[in-house]
């Protein structure tokens, strides 16, 4: 299974987790010129801007670390963006982290939900 593969298959398992949680999924993969969010949904009256991250082994670290400032600014302006074409600027939102690491056979082996990761 190649990386891109991997990647949609961890959104998937995010997406899932997510919504077994309550959130309600509005976006996936949302792309506009800054970029893309992986998933974006309510968790009541929160909008949620989800990173999903994932490796195949902690070795080096744990998917989640590697939302480094880099990546959080990027994702608060496409926050942003996406908050003004929907004209909900005054919405309450917040960031999460899914890190999903996967076995060896590319089953996931452990998921990790951080609410108001940044």
């Amino acid at each position: 299974m190649d990386r891109i593969s991997l990647g949609r298959k961890a959104e998937e398992a995010a997406a899932v987790y997510v919504q077994q949680q309550g959130y309600r999924l509005k976006e996936r993969n949302y792309r506009c010129s800054l970029g893309e969010i992986d998933l974006i949904a309510e968790d009541g009256d929160c909008l949620v801007f989800l990173e999903v991250r994932s490796r195949q082994s902690s070795l080096f670290g744990l998917p989640q670390e590697t939302v480094n400032w880099v990546k959080q600014r990027k994702l608060r302006r496409l926050a942003t963006y996406y908050l003004k074409r929907q004209n909900q600027l005054e919405r309450k939102c917040r960031f999460d982290v899914v890190g999903i690491l996967f076995d060896e056979q590319k089953a996931v082996k452990t998921l990790d939900l951080i609410k108001n990761a940044f």
